[in-house]
């Protein structure tokens, strides 16, 4: 009676390294395994050259004798568990007697089965294949997990990448006196579809945007530009830059959400004309922006609206607010608000941050205190979603 074979004939064959002072074990050993040919055998009878052959042969068993001149077997199984090359390597303790306490010690010390010299070679092989399918099984997951490592890495390296090239197209802050721009932007656990900006159309107005890529990766970063693009170089065809509804009628045009990977976006447009004090705005699908005044009292500013590239031909409404001086305009992504509150209260609504948003600042930058607040209310500073705020403070 023969034991088959295990595995793939075409992987090279198992090392089994036997560590024992007698030749004529080796040779035992060796005639036992010489008709296995998925199985190599190496023999070695210094016990002082037993880590050294170990990190040559990288055995998938190694076979140890307890009693041996030089070094003690059980010292030599502290040995092998302490070196990190052989710390998972299976290790089967030869002995010449059933020794009750000297097993305890062994399988203390690590090792992973206990023979006395020698059973059947049938019960040899079978522990032998027994130990080391178990270990080839821990060093291909061992592999596995390597290179899932590698390329979640490499994948979050690619993901900080575009999170930096996206950051790197926000706009300046700045501060003329007459108007103040302040925003703050953190970026989720994944990469988000968050974009926002503003830019003189001409002298007297002041286009406002952000706009919302709905799910997460490198796709919604890549229409999120795509749009913020054709925003900022005003290059949608035919389009009144100062009508935001005109505008949200062409981006819903332009990026039809079947010619977008089924992707489609949310966007707050607005216009703001320095000499008459007014501002006109139109929404699709976003969250509402927060007009505070002087006195604090608000006023949410939505149109509502489809998303935009959900439905082509779609018609979006139009609005104004007048800002009188002293007023503050908020605009926002659900990714501020849409936070779980760490008390189980459930999910932050956007009328509880936009109270928030009411009350006066405490210190110089009212959007890093609201920031502050969401990660307060979930007790982590990590964002399931892009965080993106910004502040636009009239003061004349």
């Amino acid at each position: 009676m023969e034991i088959g074979n295990i595995g793939d004939s075409q992987k090279p064959p198992l090392s089994v390294l036997l560590i024992d002072d007698q030749p004529i074990i080796g040779e035992a050993v060796r005639r036992m395994l010489s008709d296995q040919p998925d199985l190599e055998f190496h023999y070695c009878q210094s016990p002082t050259s037993a880590l050294s052959e170990a990190a040559k042969v990288k055995p998938a068993v190694i076979l140890q004798d307890l009693v041996m001149p030089d070094v003690d077997g059980l010292t030599l199984v502290k040995f092998f568990r302490a070196n990190p090359a052989t710390r998972d390597v299976p290790l089967v303790v030869l002995s010449s007697e059933e020794n009750p306490d000297i097993k305890y010690k062994a399988f203390e010390l690590g090792a992973n089965d206990y023979m006395v010299k020698f059973p059947d070679r049938l019960e040899v092989l079978a522990r032998i294949r027994y130990h080391s399918r178990a270990y080839m099984t821990l060093v291909e997951r061992n592999e596995a997990m390597r290179r899932l490592q590698e390329s979640q890495l490499a994948l979050k390296k690619e993901l900080d990448e575009a999170s930096n090239y996206v950051q790197s197209l926000l706009p300046p802050k700045f501060d003329d006196g007459q108007i103040s721009f302040d925003w703050i932007f953190k970026s989720s656990t994944e990469l988000g579809g968050d974009c926002f900006g503003y830019w003189r159309i001409d002298e007297d107005n002041i286009a406002i945007y952000l706009l919302d890529v709905c799910g997460h990766g490198v796709g919604a970063a890549l229409l999120s530009v795509s749009a913020a693009n054709a925003l900022r170089s005003q290059s949608l065809r035919g389009v009144d830059f100062r009508k935001p509804s005109c505008v949200l009628e062409a981006l819903n045009s332009a990026f039809d959400m079947e010619k977008q990977n089924g992707m489609y976006f949310t966007i707050w447009y607005g216009v703001y004309n320095a000499r008459s004090k007014r501002l006109a705005y139109s929404s699709g699908g976003h969250p509402p922006a927060a007009l505070v005044s002087g006195g604090g009292r608000v006023e949410k500013l939505s149109t509502g609206g489809m998303i935009v590239g959900g439905m082509p031909g779609t018609k979006f409404k139009e609005a104004e607010a007048e800002i009188s001086p002293g007023s503050r305009l908020y605009v926002f992504s659900d990714g501020v608000y849409e936070v779980n509150y760490a008390d189980g209260r459930g999910m932050m609504g956007v009328d509880e941050f936009i109270a928030e948003l009411a009350k006066p600042a405490k210190g110089k930058s009212k959007v890093e205190e609201m920031m502050r607040f969401s990660q307060s209310a979930q007790n982590s500073e990590r964002f399931e979603d892009d965080f993106s705020l910004f502040e636009i403070s009239f003061k004349q």
